[in-house]
């Protein structure tokens, strides 16, 4: 019976390509996810000062450093600084982007899109990269291969494009951390959107005002004109207005949830660092933080975050910039010295070590070092505390007999 026998006519299903990062519309409408409520999109995302910082040291602390090609020869790997990849990745990728600007954008681009980081390689008719384009994300379209091999196909504005000629940085389990982070990263937003408010529509008095006498409309009036004039907006925070007669004040400490709302935004920066694998004190989160693990934390920064980005660089790097034949024996790596070097003190004595020992020479030395150029005769290896052999006396020298 009706209405319970009324039948409609069916929907046909539809699907649209959506992200974790950048649902649709509709979803969004019906279910939230707008600006004001979740981190729905990378702009949003980055509106969380944990969020940006985090992105920002992965991606600058990379692309600050030196790139090297280098050569194996003799089982030693050797410079070779006249590679056209040497240019591009360090002084100019184009006429318009730095090295670092591109190696940049390419995390950042990575850290916060589930299909990676893309640029195109430009080359002369000699086959030699000239230039590296980094395009808007969504330029640059990848599709993996039906077969299940992983093999990508890549395409630009619907044209295809040759594999060697694209440097794709990807993520691990195809997803950005910034996906992984979403609900922690809304959670972030929401609390921000939560005190913001708190302060500008109302921020919390010190104290709260209580009358036995009758006031009057009139005298209601005035005390909450003044209350809201004392109050109203983070500039009146902790005021207290003059006390009407026979009014008593009664100050309020924090309450609670005012406690839990400061703790669950500090939880929510160890959260957010935790998806991108950063120390809390990295992103400037130094509730924790001491003098005797601030370092530690940094060393661990460099092994267990950055490392792995750089290995996915130079791979991305040396699948494009480097030909099949270069491949065999040649290597694109980003030199790490600059993050691990220690103190002036601490390196002069690992140096004074290494050359005692015989393990480098002191022109090598004065390269690391402060990056000196060699003098003659600091190409031999030799301990300085043992002297040099003495030479056969002259006839000047020779005593008499």
């Amino acid at each position: 019976m009706w209405p319970f026998q009324t039948k409609t006519a069916p929907v046909e299903e539809t699907k649209a390509s959506s992200d974790i990062v950048s649902p649709e519309g509709w979803f969004v409408a019906h279910f939230g996810g707008g600006p004001d409520d979740i981190a729905a999109t990378a702009h949003t995302a980055l509106q969380v000062p944990a969020v940006a910082s985090a992105i920002r040291l992965i991606s600058e602390a990379a692309a600050s450093l030196d790139v090297r090609v280098q050569r194996k020869v003799g089982g030693v790997w050797k410079d070779v600084p006249n590679h056209p990849a040497v240019k591009l990745l360090n002084n100019e990728a184009n006429e318009w982007t730095s090295g670092f600007e591109l190696t940049r954008g390419l995390l950042i681009e990575t850290l916060t899109s589930d299909p990676g980081g893309f640029a195109l390689v430009t080359r002369s008719s000699d086959n030699r990269p000239i230039a590296i384009r980094k395009y808007k994300p969504g330029i640059i379209q990848v599709e993996f291969s039906a077969e299940g091999d992983g093999q990508p196909l890549y395409k630009k504005n619907g044209k295809a494009l040759r594999s060697s000629d694209v440097i794709h940085v990807r993520n691990a389990f195809n997803t950005a951390p910034i996906s992984h982070a979403r609900d922690a990263i809304a959670f972030a937003r929401g609390l921000q959107a939560y005190g913001r408010q708190l302060f500008q529509n109302g921020a919390r008095p010190g104290g709260l005002l209580k009358t036995t006498k009758p006031i009057g409309d009139r005298g209601v009036e005035a005390m909450l004109k003044g209350w809201t004039a004392a109050f109203s907006g983070s500039q009146n925070a902790g005021k207290t207005p003059v006390l009407w007669d026979g009014t008593d004040y009664t100050q309020l400490g924090l309450s609670s949830t005012d406690a839990q709302f400061l703790e669950n935004r500090r939880f929510q920066n160890e959260e957010i660092a935790r998806a991108f694998r950063v120390p809390p004190t990295m992103i400037f989160d130094l509730e924790r933080g001491t003098w005797g693990n601030a370092e530690q934390m940094g060393r661990e920064f460099l092994t267990y975050c950055l490392e792995p980005w750089l290995r996915e660089l130079e791979g991305a790097y040396g699948r494009a910039l480097l030909t099949d034949d270069e491949r065999r024996n040649h290597r694109i790596l980003f030199d790490r010295d600059d993050l691990t070097r220690a103190s002036l003190t601490e390196r002069a004595t690992a140096v004074s070590s290494l050359i005692s020992n015989t393990s480098i020479s002191p022109n090598e030395a004065r390269t690391w070092l402060l990056d000196l150029p060699p003098r003659e005769g600091g190409d031999v290896y030799q301990n300085p505390a043992i002297q040099v052999q003495a030479q056969e006396p002259t006839a000047e020298t020779k005593p008499a007999a």
